[in-house]
């Protein structure tokens, strides 16, 4: 078999050894049932409440604020779902931005049907909303505002503290899905007054099937899942032990690396960024040039279409993606891409590589290589291309 470099941590990391080692225990020899009241279910409970502290430290929150769920898709359901439905009394207002994850986005668009007035704030060039964009949208009927704080195809990170700020200052609850944040961005929900966060164990080299949510002592909030009285009966259903340990260890890892982490990988990033501007003509550079994920690359190309483009570096051994991996298979352009302002065909020739601990220089350096003669090839079978030399950017 032939190099293969793998781009595409946005959408998985690989696990990390040290975490399928502690995780492995839990299948075979501590496999007891954490709602159970012998040894062998106490024995579970006990690594349970371990990976909850470890989950809580990692963001300075308290062990008893942190959740566990399936996924962050089904942290940022019950999030917006469950304060929604809880304060129906107070109003029936939800703020977010058109740039969400669709587990978001779809969230919202389902409870419209239910009654619920959802303002869907615009972002700039770069992806981003300004505080004073949110303080303005603000009711006497807001519930909720649903920020993500770092987005997952153009890696715009947004101004999560002074969004936080005003919630708090305003009265309303704020939740912020930071599945693409954690692990990358140091986080303290204190200190960015954040009342909920959705967060994903398969995106910092933990495993997958897992993820958390942060719910602030005091937030008005329906339970998720009714059955057994599992996660403070909040969302029942018998945990997953094993992966919950691997998401406490994981967790704990990526915090304590992040400085390390972010400095190598945003080295790497900024090295594939410049590469392709100095070797490749008509691209442009989508989210914001500093304000962005450590790993975070997201070029659209002129007169390519995406897909041809993914299929030729896969080609060559190289994964990326042409969006989020949850809407690979939609023959749509990304929503994203034309709320910033790009054309249906700018957006339609978009590649995202996404740059994990486990890269090298070198292997930027293969891409960096192999990736303008695919452009080339793939220009020279577009008339629009030979119409369009000499041409601007049409964005």
């Amino acid at each position: 078999m032939g190099r293969r470099v793998y781009l595409d941590n946005a959408a998985t990391t690989f696990t990390r050894k040290e975490v399928v080692d502690e995780m492995l225990p839990y299948f075979t020899d501590i496999y007891g049932n954490p709602s159970s009241v012998h040894s062998f279910g106490r024995e579970a409970k006990k690594a349970l409440e371990t990976a909850r502290e470890r989950v809580a430290k990692a963001l300075n929150a308290q062990s008893s604020e942190i959740f566990f769920t399936s996924s962050g898709t089904e942290a940022d359901n019950w999030a917006i779902k469950g304060v929604a439905l809880a304060n129906q009394k107070k109003g029936n207002h939800i703020i977010t931005t058109s740039i969400e994850h669709h587990a978001v986005l779809h969230t919202c668009q389902y409870l419209e049907k239910q009654g619920f007035d959802i303002t869907y704030l615009p972002v700039d060039q770069y992806g981003l909303v300004t505080p004073e964009q949110v303080k303005e949208a603000i009711t006497d009927k807001t519930v909720l505002i649903s920020i993500m704080f770092a987005n997952n195809e153009i890696g715009t990170i947004m101004p999560i503290k002074e969004i936080g700020a005003i919630a708090k200052e305003r009265g309303v609850y704020f939740h912020t899905d930071a599945v693409q944040a954690v692990g990358n961005i140091p986080i303290d929900v204190n200190e960015l007054n954040v009342d909920l966060l959705s967060l994903s164990g398969h995106k910092f080299y933990g495993p997958k099937g897992v993820g958390a949510l942060f719910v602030r002592r005091g937030v008005k909030i329906h339970p998720f899942m009714h059955g057994g009285a599992q996660e403070r009966n909040r969302r029942a259903g018998t945990e997953n032990l094993p992966a919950i340990v691997g998401l406490g260890k994981a967790i704990e890892i990526a915090v304590e690396k992040l400085p390390e982490h972010a400095k190598q990988v945003s080295k790497l990033r900024d090295k594939l960024i410049k590469g392709i501007m100095e070797k490749i003509d008509y691209v442009h550079l989508n989210g914001h040039p500093e304000k962005r994920l450590p790993g975070n690359v997201n070029f659209s190309f002129e007169f390519i279409e995406g897909e041809s483009l993914l299929l030729s570096l896969d080609l060559k051994g190289i994964a990326g993606s042409s969006g989020s991996a949850c809407t690979s298979g939609s023959l749509d352009p990304s929503h994203v891409l034309l709320a910033i302002g790009l054309s249906h065909e700018l957006a339609h020739g978009s590649l995202r590589l996404t740059i994990g601990e486990q890269n090298t220089e070198e292997e930027i350096d293969y891409v960096l290589e192999v990736l303008p003669d695919i452009v080339q090839r793939l220009r020279e079978m577009s008339p629009l291309f030979n119409q369009k030399k000499g041409g601007q950017l049409y964005v």
